[in-house]
């Protein structure tokens, strides 16, 4: 799979780390009972079809949301999140 970085162009997905879903996760609250924390830590939708990743390219340290098809693995877009200063 190749990735389009907004700062350095196509890629190839190897140069990238996923982080999953671009979405908001609720965290429990610390003293939460264990079944919310397994929840939380091991319990992800595996959606087939269009979803929003969040990856970190590594050669140019730029967070990337990344619109893809899951079933065709076709790139919809890319654009970035923020970018670690040098």
């Amino acid at each position: 799979m190749r990735i389009a970085c907004p700062c350095c162009g196509t890629r190839d997905r190897r140069e990238y780390t996923y982080y999953g879903a671009a979405e908001f996760l609720n965290r429990p609250a610390e003293d939460a009972d264990p079944a919310a924390w397994d929840a939380y830590l091991h319990l992800r939708d595996n959606p087939a079809g269009v979803t929003r990743d969040l990856w970190y390219h590594d050669p140019c340290a730029t967070w990337v949301e990344v619109e893809r098809n899951t079933v065709t693995h076709e790139i919809l877009s890319t654009r970035a999140i923020a970018q670690v200063p040098a």
